[in-house]
């Protein structure tokens, strides 16, 4: 199991991120993480708890296999109970402060303010979006490149990724925003080749972090 110093040094360097839900997880990750995934996200709102912490214990050794971090959305106890490397929380998910100090932390940002905070909080990395409109968020509206501009001029020491609606189409205009990480839920869960789809994804960050370079 990675210590915590091994975990921030793997989130240092993902650039991919998948968050998935438990029914389609065995078919979707095992490619996805061939293909390069860095991170895997348990995405679920409708499974029981100890569902939840049998498929994320499954996740949790597929991650290892391949030196990726595995999270649970949402849940610390849940994420402490599977074993996982983090906990990905939202603006009403409870405090950072009550996660443990040697499980890494994720934070959905929405807007500038938000993003500042972020920065200057314990958050491990922080997760700015919905880009654009998705399903997955339902009734929030898309903040657009912008927020991504902006999140890419503040020059965070600390990782962060672009998030909502983003696939093949239109990774391209998203990484020259600006992010050097993306998250994606519908572009590798749904596509006809999981594997092939999060290889085109990686192509467009790693070339972003080329030019950057």
């Amino acid at each position: 199991m990675a210590d915590a110093a091994e975990r921030r040094a793997r989130l240092a360097v993902a650039r991919l991120y998948l968050v998935i839900d438990a029914a389609a997880a065995p078919e979707v990750v095992p490619a996805a993480l061939e293909a390069g995934v860095d991170i895997v996200q348990l995405r679920e709102k409708h499974a029981t708890d100890e569902e939840i912490v049998r498929v994320g214990g499954e996740l949790l050794a597929l991650c290892e296999q391949h030196d990726a971090l595995f999270f649970v959305n949402d849940r610390p106890d849940l994420a402490g109970a599977c074993g996982a490397h983090g906990v990905h929380l939202g603006q009403d998910d409870g405090p950072i402060d009550s996660v443990r100090d040697d499980v890494l932390v994720g934070l959905s940002t929405h807007s500038p303010e938000q993003v500042d905070e972020a920065i200057r909080s314990r958050a491990d990395y922080f997760a700015v979006g919905p880009v654009y409109e998705t399903p997955t968020k339902a009734g929030r509206p898309a903040v657009g490149l912008e927020l991504v501009e902006y999140a890419a001029a503040r020059e965070a020491e600390k990782p962060w990724f672009a998030i909502g609606g983003i696939d093949t189409s239109n990774a391209g205009a998203v990484v020259a925003a600006g992010a050097q990480r993306l998250v994606v839920v519908r572009a590798i869960r749904d596509a006809a080749d999981p594997g092939a789809a999060a290889a085109e994804l990686r192509s467009h960050v790693e070339q972003a972090v080329g030019q950057a370079q």
